[in-house]
């Protein structure tokens, strides 16, 4: 469908546990509208990370199609799936996932330079666009918590996705970190028309996207 950013067919995942698995996704059936913003709520242990990963390309379904953009995610080989992902998709972690030794600004620059981009001049943009550009040359230890998710978020927009998957991103925040974290991944979205999906167990947190879906024991509900 034209107007579809991320679609889902009988999608299915599970882990195995020593000598017994245990299914994690039972058959998800989803479609995202093009810049919708969908917040996925739920219990622990629901599913909600693992069907992130999935979408984002980062763990591959047993059963099951994934659509971003109208292109059907793991029956692309695995350089052009990477290079597809490297310029289509942006993730923000819980945790940064900040290289420790680079800059603020190289940091940044990374998803461009595995492109084969020189984006110093994109990831400084990027930087400014978040509010950081004055931490340009600090490395992650000399940040903030809030600071270090603001530089992950530009990292993960400093390619210009489409698409855009943040993993609780405000899980190890205070409050006020929080919201300002929200009002720029918004802000964001809705200024490049990106589609977002966001996992959180914030319920404040999801009132902000257009729609709210629980996941409860590997299946979607509302």
């Amino acid at each position: 469908m034209p107007d579809t950013a991320i679609e889902t067919r009988d999608v299915h995942r599970s882990y195995r546990i020593g000598a017994e698995s245990i299914e994690v996704l039972h058959g998800i059936d989803l479609q995202i509208a093009k810049g919708e913003k969908v917040f996925l709520c739920g219990p622990s242990g629901a599913g909600k990370t693992t069907l992130l990963y999935t979408l984002a390309g980062l763990e591959r379904p047993e059963q099951g199609k994934v659509f971003i953009d109208g292109k059907d995610l793991y029956a692309m080989a695995r350089k052009a799936q990477a290079a597809f992902r490297n310029q289509a998709i942006g993730y923000v972690f819980q945790n940064y996932h900040l290289l420790p030794e680079l800059t603020a600004l190289e940091n940044v620059a990374v998803p461009g330079a595995i492109g084969g981009k020189n984006s110093d001049d994109f990831a400084m943009q990027a930087l400014d666009r978040v509010g950081l550009a004055a931490r340009a040359q600090h490395l992650p230890a000399e940040l903030s918590g809030g600071e270090q998710q603001r530089v992950a978020i530009a990292r993960a927009i400093v390619n210009q996705p489409t698409v855009l998957f943040a993993d609780e991103p405000t899980g190890n925040l205070d409050s006020a970190n929080s919201q300002a974290i929200m009002e720029i991944l918004l802000d964001l979205t809705k200024e490049r028309n990106m589609t977002m999906v966001v996992v959180t167990h914030d319920a404040n947190l999801a009132r902000h996207g257009d729609r709210t879906l629980i996941i409860r024991d590997g299946s979607i509900h509302g």
